[in-house]
């Protein structure tokens, strides 16, 4: 293989060795950044590797060292015409171009993770409701008593514990303290039933944002039969209304996923 045919293969390797690892660096920003959900667990803890990055810069670093010095010896010992230096318009126009395609690549893989996951929530508030019909009516009349408060939490317990994936759950009211108007959440009961402990709705305030608040109060006073569903940095959650009999209560899923769903 002659000199000239080598500075040709290694600056081939060289362009594309730095290439890559700029398309590298890039997807790693973004996904770091926005907090980007789309590739499963075995792709994303590989693509983490941050010694295969440090290895890679140094792989182009040599590469680079290498090419110049072999055009050198090249241009020296066969009168070679040196390389043009300038890139053409239309190749600096297509890898410039290249980053965006690859950060809405990026997004389109985001949305489809969250996608995926409010479907999953949503057929787990179906389970409850479909599955435990007479577990959700049990749930469905409210009234803050402990009796009642240690019945919802059982079935709660017992319905997140038949499968792992469930994701947390929680049974949202509306009620009043002192003629405010307040959410109470429940979750967890850690009092038994016969003692004297007396309970306070103020322990039970579900803690909201403000467009959450505006959400559970269309649910709650204008009879809004509709979800709603958020996802942030591997953060989701899904206000599930259920209505029966004039009867009303919120399911509030949520579930942290340190994955995307593209991948292995």
């Amino acid at each position: 293989m002659n000199p000239k045919t080598l500075v040709k293969i290694s600056n081939a390797i060289g362009v594309i060795s730095i290439i890559l690892l700029i398309y590298w660096v890039f997807t790693f920003i973004a996904i770091q950044v926005f907090g980007l959900k789309v590739f499963r667990e075995n792709m994303t803890e590989s693509f983490y590797f941050s010694i295969i990055g440090i290895l890679a810069l140094m792989t182009g670093a040599l590469i680079i060292n290498l090419m110049f010095n072999l055009t050198r010896i090249a241009e020296k010992h066969n009168d070679d015409i040196s390389l043009n230096k300038k890139i053409s318009k239309k190749v600096l126009t297509i890898f410039i171009l290249s980053f965006p395609l690859i950060f809405g690549v990026l997004f389109v893989g985001d949305y489809l993770t969250s996608q995926n996951k409010e479907k999953n929530l949503i057929i787990s508030a179906n389970s409850i409701i479909l599955d435990n019909a007479q577990k959700a009516d049990i749930m469905l009349n409210y009234s803050f008593e402990k009796t009642w408060i240690k019945e919802t939490t059982d079935i709660l317990d017992i319905v997140s514990s038949i499968d792992k994936n469930f994701p947390s759950v929680e049974v949202i009211v509306k009620d009043k303290i002192d003629d405010t108007d307040v959410y109470l959440g429940f979750r967890h009961y850690y009092n038994r039933i016969n003692d004297t402990v007396p309970i306070h709705k103020v322990d039970y305030i579900q803690k909201t944002t403000q467009a959450e608040r505006e959400y559970l109060e269309s649910v709650f006073d204008k009879k809004n039969n509709k979800t709603r569903f958020s996802a942030s940095d591997g953060n989701y959650e899904l206000f599930y209304p259920y209505f029966k009999n004039g009867k009303l209560i919120v399911f509030y899923f949520s579930d942290h996923q340190r994955y995307g769903k593209i991948g292995s």
